[in-house]
């Protein structure tokens, strides 16, 4: 069964920065993508960053520019820098295997409890 744990949330003011990361279950392998996704009261979850087997990455406009991923496969580890938060970045950050492909390896759409991150004065 799919674990996830995210760590490295925290309250910081608008400009700052944090680094969250996600331990992962070896049963993602490392050519599976992996995405880090949020969700803030009131709002769908949404996705904020993803990066391939191969290490190529995507970013929506919103945090493009400001966060990135990376991953290290030897630690089953994704990271997700944040730069210049903003008071809008504040919600609960997940990270998971994206779909399509989270149906071949996490069938049951297991999540973690996702860490929390809130930007604020």
């Amino acid at each position: 069964q799919v674990q996830l744990v995210e760590s490295g949330g925290g309250l910081v003011r608008p400009g700052g920065s944090l680094r969250l990361s996600c331990v992962y279950s070896e049963d993602i392998r490392s050519w599976y993508p992996m995405a880090w996704y949020r969700q803030a009261p009131g709002k769908v979850r949404e996705l904020v960053a993803g990066i391939t087997g191969d290490g190529v990455t995507n970013y929506p406009d919103a945090v493009l520019g400001r966060f990135a991923i990376s991953r290290d496969a030897a630690k089953n580890t994704v990271y997700l820098q944040m730069n210049d938060l903003e008071p809008d970045d504040t919600a609960v950050y997940y990270c998971n295997v994206p779909k399509p492909y989270r149906e071949l390896v996490n069938e049951d759409d297991i999540w973690g409890q996702g860490t929390q991150v809130t930007v604020s004065a």
